[in-house]
Order: C-alpha cells, then structure tokens, then sequence
C-alpha cells in the first residue's frame, strides 16, 4: 500500500454517474457550485469513470481548471466490457482518461464493476497488470476495484490480487442481508483480508430517500428534521474501513442535505442503530438477533448468563458491522464471567423465551464472533 494512501478525503464522497442536465449536457455552472460547496466543507473525493458519459470532461471545467491539483482526490474506472472490443481499446481508456480529465495523474484508479460474467475479460486484457504499471509510473496513486457479485469471487480475487489498495462494494442497509447484493458478506470478507473500502449505492439508487412508510414513521419519530437520505449515508459510513461513501448528488439540494450531517459526521448512536435493524427487518433483510430484552431468559439460567446484554452485543456485528465495538461490548457484559461460552444447552432458555428464539445456538454464534 503506498505511503499516499489515506490522504483525508472525508467521508462523503462526490459521485459523478448522476450530474445534473441542461439542454444536451451537463449543466457545468450548476457543477461548478455544487463542487465549490462540497470543497468548502472539507471533502476532496471525486468518483467518475471512463463510461459515464460527459462526466470526466465535465470535472475537468468544473474542479480541474479551477483548484489547485493537491486540493482534492480523483478516482476514474477501466471498464473491459462496455466500448472495449479488444485490449489496445481498453487501456486506451487510461490515456483518453487522463486527455478528459486533465488531472495528471489518479489519486484512485479502479478496474471497473468485477462480476461473475465479465472478471476474466480484464486477464484476457492483462488489466491487473497493466494498471500496476501506471502505478509504478506515478500515474496512479493507489489501484482497486469496483465489485458486484458474492463474497465466493471476492475472496478469489482479493487472495489471487493482495496488492490492491482499496475496492469499491456496493453497502447500504437494505440490502445487508439482501441475497443478490450480500453487502454483509463482502464487507465482511473485505475487512478479513484488510482491505480498506469505498461505498458506492448507500442510498440505493435513491430507494432509500424514499423508503417504506413504516420506516419513515420510525425515523421521523426520532429525528424530525433529518433526511431519510442521512440515515442510509450515515449507517455506511459508520462501519470500520470505510475510506468514503459515494453520493450520486443530481444537484445543488441534494449537495446541501448532504453536507449538512455529514460536514460534522456522527456515527450512528445505539437508538439509531436499533432504528436501523427494525428498517431491515421491516424491508425483509433484517440481519440481527430479534431479542426483545424481556429476560425471562436469564431468570432460570443455572449459569447466569445474561443473554439478552450478549445478543445486544452480537447485534453491533451482525447489524451495524461494527465486530470491534461487538467485542468490546461483550467483553464489558462478561467482566464478571458467565460467557456464552459457559452454555450447557439445557434448553431452559428456549422454553422461556416468549419470541422462541434458537438461544443456543445463537449463544455459539456469539463465541464464534465475540470470544477472542
């Protein structure tokens, strides 16, 4: 990993897939504004790509022009399927990159959105190795990759590819569990290997600006003035490793919502963190424990273990992704002894519990995760 890697950039990112429309193009003034209002806050981090039409050439007028080089972090993407009918016309992308943009040089260079159907093209292409030469060169600071498939090809790649300096996964709170995103298992595969992370779709295409009514309810109830938009960024970028997470902004009200939570970012509290797996489990990808904290469970347990306060623990894990804090946490409920390690399985447990929870086993997943 190079010594430039991890220049602060702030934890939103500028996305650049979804810039704002005037007549035929992109409305530069109004990028112009948007750009000068992010800077001001203190964020540097711009994420375009080869394929996005008008987007390079537009950051170009609106940043690169305008502020000096050191100011800010560009990250652009090769992509060896889309316009790339051989390997001469997918690294000419590299170069007509650097001619569009005009930035000398990549802060962040991405091979772009690896899946199951399209990762062995960039071989073919020689990608991987074309890439780390440019870095080499001095052309690119720090190289990774976009993904969009299951944590079985991530490990592949990121075992077969250990000198990659970040990648960019797809992680938003409804689609945690979500079967055909596993944004859990990928992040969770992405921090075994070490591998510091940039966020891309924490809103979900804009889903999540606009959620479910039960959801609504229960973030309006807690936070009256916060955008439904601020609860899906937030929750992402209060995950461990996180570098930035991308925001497509469209325009300057969207650029405003933004700043205005994360300019002074707070990670999500644990009232706000329940509110999130109650989101999830009203969307259908609810990840955690669904303990109601009653303690019937704990009143006959012959080794007193404090279920409940453990399973909250385990929840920071298996809800929010935050394993340290899980095990500082349980580490604090079992100072005194009673693990869940100490289970005997004698089922009292089970049959005291009024939401018939699998407590035994659930208790193993605990040792697994939290007994270090």
């Amino acid at each position: 990993m190079s010594e430039y890697f991890g220049k602060e950039t702030g934890k939103l990112g500028f996305g650049l897939m979804r810039l704002p429309q005037k007549g035929n193009g992109t409305d530069i003034e109004q990028v112009k504004k948007m750009v000068d209002l992010y800077m001001e806050a203190g964020f540097t981090y711009f994420d375009t790509a080869f394929v996005y039409e008008g987007s390079e050439a537009a950051i170009k007028k609106a940043l690169v022009d305008r502020y000096p080089r050191e100011s800010y972090t560009l990250a652009t993407k090769i992509n060896a399927f889309m316009l790339a009918p051989n390997e001469e016309t997918c690294k000419n992308q590299f170069y007509k990159s650097l001619e569009r943009t005009g930035a000398g040089y990549f802060d962040y260079y991405l091979i772009h959105a690896l899946m199951e159907n399209n990762y062995t093209k960039y071989d073919d292409y020689h990608i991987w190795d074309f890439v780390k030469e440019q870095k080499e060169k001095g052309l690119i600071k720090n190289f990774g990759f976009s993904f969009h498939a299951g944590p079985e090809l991530l490990e592949k790649l990121l075992t077969e590819h250990p000198e990659v300096d970040f990648i960019q996964l797809q992680i938003n709170y409804a689609d945690w569990e979500n079967p055909a995103v596993t944004s859990r298992a990928n992040y969770e595969v992405a921090r075994k290997h070490n591998v510091s992370i940039t966020v891309m779709e924490p809103i979900k295409g804009g889903t999540l600006a606009n959620p479910p009514e039960e959801v609504k309810k229960l973030m309006k109830e807690y936070h009256p003035d916060m955008s439904y938009a601020s609860w899906a960024i937030r929750f992402v970028a209060s995950l461990d490793g996180i570098i930035t997470v991308l925001s497509g902004m469209s325009n300057i009200e969207q650029m405003e919502d933004n700043l205005s939570y994360m300019k002074n970012f707070q990670p999500l509290n644990e009232e706000e963190q329940k509110i999130i797996w109650e989101a999830q489990r009203i969307m259908g990808n609810a990840a955690t424990i669904p303990c109601t904290a009653c303690h019937y469970c704990v009143e006959g347990c012959p080794k007193q273990i404090r279920i409940p306060d453990i399973f909250s623990a385990m929840n920071k894990h298996l809800g929010n992704g935050q394993t340290k804090e899980a095990v500082t946490n349980y580490e604090q409920v079992t100072e005194a002894g009673h693990k869940a390690s100490d289970c005997i399985g004698c089922g009292q447990c089970e049959r005291a519990c009024p939401q018939h929870l699998p407590i035994i086993d659930n208790l193993k997943r605990c040792v697994e995760t939290l007994e270090q």
